[in-house]
């Protein structure tokens, strides 16, 4: 069988060390990218400043050697969306394979990309993605939540599992993801203005089409974020608008069991370790994210000047005016 070939796109904003440290990862796995696609968003005057703009462009061109093609595209920061951008990327590959990642996704191993990549041995596999495993300096409970999400059991799912899994049987994450192409085509890649989500979106189409998404646990990237209960809100907000806009996809299954479920068994889990005075806090981030996620998937009935408060993408809403594009009538 001939080998299959990987582009990877990455999309960077005031990129730094970590970026760096991705890009000397990948330069050192055992398949190497054929093509590696970067796409600079350059920011706004209140953004990161030129000399940002300036490192990325200088943090690429010290890996040119490192790989067979590797191009830098540029993005004004307004005209920056999760899905087109991701479109645009791709668009720049010729790949059978496509690896979509973030600057802060660093590859645990050299073998990152080799076991991605043999998922697709199975013909239905779609789309793959990496465990993401909490950093050193990761809180408890964002460690909680990275154990929840990317279990040590990998697993492929598909259409017949929606009633077992609920909505994970369409999660991925763009954090690191493989997309086949043939599939990316036939589902019409990610949706252009979506505003988050545009990973699960892509994935539940790819479900109804008849495909397959494959999780590797033995794939792994070190990845976490340090959210306040209020930022969590915020991008929880984005989450239930994605959600509200897409029924078609979301509608396949509920996602509030699995939140539920999250609540308890994390809160369990911290009792019996001895952390719980960590109760509260983590209560506190859930209520935020509950709150945000039910604000949102209510979004077109809540004023627009509350709306942009909200919203943890307000250059969104300045492209999209105040009503969502995507329309199932």
């Amino acid at each position: 069988m001939m080998e299959k070939t990987v582009g990877v796109v990455i999309p960077v904003f005031c990129p730094g060390p970590l970026f760096h440290e991705l890009l000397r990862r990948l330069a050192r796995q055992t398949h190497i990218p054929e093509e590696v696609v970067i796409i600079n968003t350059i920011p706004e005057p209140q953004g990161c400043g030129t000399a940002q703009r300036t490192e990325a462009a200088e943090i690429a061109e010290e890996f040119r050697t490192s790989f067979p093609a590797l191009t830098v595209l540029e993005v004004r920061q307004k005209d920056f969306g999760h899905g087109k951008t991701r479109n645009l990327g791709i668009g720049h590959t010729d790949t059978e394979l496509v690896l979509c990642m973030t600057q802060d996704a660093l590859p645990r191993d050299s073998r990152l990309v080799e076991r991605l990549m043999h998922a697709f041995d199975d013909p239905a596999v779609a789309a793959a993605y990496a465990r993401q495993l909490p950093g050193k300096k990761s809180s408890v409970l964002e460690a909680e939540a990275r154990t929840f999400n990317y279990p040590p059991s990998s697993v492929i799912k598909s259409a017949a599992d929606l009633d077992r899994l609920g909505i994970k049987t369409f999660f991925c994450s763009d954090v690191c993801a493989m997309w086949r192409r043939s599939a990316y085509d036939q589902a019409g890649g990610f949706e252009r203005d979506v505003i988050f989500n545009e990973d699960m979106i892509l994935a539940g189409k790819m479900i109804q089409n008849g495909g397959r998404i494959a999780y590797c646990a033995d794939a792994q990237v070190y990845h976490a974020h340090h959210y306040s209960g209020i930022r969590q809100l915020h991008r929880n907000f984005d989450l239930g608008v994605s959600q509200a806009d897409y029924p078609e996809i979301f509608n396949m299954a509920s996602s509030s069991r699995e939140g539920l479920r999250f609540v308890r068994q994390t809160t369990s889990d911290l009792i019996r370790s001895g952390r719980g005075y960590l109760v509260p806090q983590f209560l506190w981030q859930s209520g935020c994210k509950y709150a945000g996620y039910q604000l949102g998937k209510k979004y077109r009935k809540l004023p627009d000047r509350l709306v942009r408060i909200l919203t943890d993408s307000p250059a969104y809403w300045e492209q999209n005016k105040r009503t969502s594009t995507h329309s199932t009538q």
